[in-house]
């Protein structure tokens, strides 16, 4: 595998893009887009070839999705509490739309997708605190939606209808080594996507160049709802606690945005 500048590498993806519409290298699979430019790139996996690229990925996505990706998974502090199947189940949680079905009757679920913006219809949202440098879970009962009356009255059986205690959190120091590992430097490119024929293909139309990752402007999009929280707890299996991102809205993560067409 050849080796490239930056320069020639932006050359490279420059001839990609004026090539128009090409076909999708790897039929029925959801990363065509990525897998596509990689194999007219001549890489594999993201192996970009470049000095340092380690420090560099490549991330090519559907032109004007807003649809959500995963950063990555990180459970909250406390730990040692175990907070989302120790507390937020067994505590907040309601019956599974499974249960007596799929999974047995007794199966109990918690699942929320929460940002920083607003409530949840269930009451929860994202807060940050600058001053003790924490990303915190909030609820809030008077914010429950109506709906969800006979599930506040268990709330209140089992754990008042106070904010919870203690909160669980992400202290940001952790938050800034699992996202700055995660974030790298990367050449974002963007495709229209077309169907024809029965077959899908690509016009690589948009492409950045995005440098150092901003904790700050990370936080700043907790706030906006640009990030959010995602927990998908049951009975039987915690999924993980999620940090997601609007796809379209990776380049507000970075300090230097270069736009290369």
């Amino acid at each position: 595998m050849n080796t490239y500048t930056k320069d020639e590498l932006i050359d490279k993806l420059m001839g990609i893009k004026e090539m128009g519409w090409i076909k999708n290298a790897r039929t029925g699979n959801a990363g065509g887009i990525g897998n596509t430019i990689e194999d007219l790139l001549g890489i594999k996996e993201n192996n970009l070839p470049i000095p340092n690229a380690a420090e560099w990925e490549l991330k090519c996505q559907r032109l004007n999705s807003t649809s959500l990706i995963t950063l990555f998974h990180m459970e909250p502090s406390p730990r040692a509490l175990k907070f989302v199947p120790k507390i937020f189940l067994l505590k907040y949680g309601w019956p599974h739309q499974e249960a007596g079905a799929k999974y047995h009757a007794e199966e109990m679920s918690f699942r929320q997708t929460i940002h920083g913006q607003s409530r949840s219809d269930r009451g929860f949202m994202v807060t940050i605190n600058r001053s003790e440098k924490k990303v915190l879970i909030s609820f809030d009962a008077l914010s429950v939606s109506e709906k969800h009356s006979i599930w506040l009255k268990s709330v209140e059986n089992k754990a008042g209808l106070g904010e919870l205690n203690p909160q669980p959190y992400w202290g940001f120091d952790d938050l800034f080594h699992k996202a700055g590992t995660k974030l790298l430097n990367c050449f974002y490119v963007q495709a229209k996507v077309k169907n024809e024929d029965g077959a899908e293909y690509f016009s690589y139309e948009k492409i950045m160049m995005l440098q150092k990752f901003s904790f700050e402007k990370f936080l700043t999009a907790i706030e906006h709802a640009d990030i959010l929280v995602d927990f998908d707890a049951r009975t039987g299996h915690n999924h993980g606690t999620k940090f997601r991102l609007r796809q379209d809205k990776i380049p507000k993560l970075y300090e230097q945005v270069t736009v290369i067409t």
